[in-house]
């Protein structure tokens, strides 16, 4: 039997944005399969995070098919947060298949694993300033150009869940309970 190479790369993605393909398919390059971790995926409906790790599977598959990435490459996994340090790398290791690199640029996160034994990279970041969820997030509040910055298809699913709406009336929540 031969022993694939998988990687594993957590990120919130609300929503995912082109820098997270552009991350995921330089990922592929090193590695035969990737596993994505939808982090913090007991959040939605906050306005950091505004759509469920359902809807963020959708768009990660979506996404990445629009990419023609082969779905054998690939493991799309929730991963909810856990308030202990010390046993967050188990439980990561513990929810997913098998993997020997961790991709992360979180010093925590890196730290844990490294602690663990695992080879531990720091993601390659494109266009960190313009490529962000932050930014989508920001933009579509304000109503600039955020489709620019996002697959189409991941456009077509904040539509059919109406993602704008729901970011716009958390945004209006925020405001008034402060």
């Amino acid at each position: 039997m031969n022993s694939k190479v998988r990687g594993i790369l957590i990120g919130r993605m609300q929503p995912i944005h082109k820098g997270h393909i552009q991350v995921i398919k330089k990922i592929l390059k090193e590695v035969d399969e990737i596993i994505i971790g939808i982090g913090s995926a007991q959040l939605s409906h906050e306005l950091k995070n505004p759509f469920t790790a359902g809807e963020r599977i959708v768009m990660v598959s979506q996404a990445l098919a629009e990419e023609n990435i082969h779905p054998g490459r690939y493991y799309i996994i929730p991963m909810e947060d856990i308030n202990f340090n010390a046993i967050w790398a188990a439980h990561v290791k513990m929810m997913t298949p098998p993997f020997s690199i961790v991709y992360s640029g979180n010093p925590l996160v890196k730290q844990l694993f490294e602690e663990e034994g695992y080879e531990v990279k720091n993601p390659p970041l494109f266009d960190r300033l313009r490529l962000s969820g932050s930014e989508v997030r920001r933009k579509i509040l304000s109503d600039e150009n955020w489709q620019d910055l996002v697959a189409n298809s991941t456009i077509e699913v904040i539509a059919e869940i109406e993602g704008v709406k729901r970011l716009k009336n958390l945004a209006v929540k925020e405001i008034s309970d402060l």
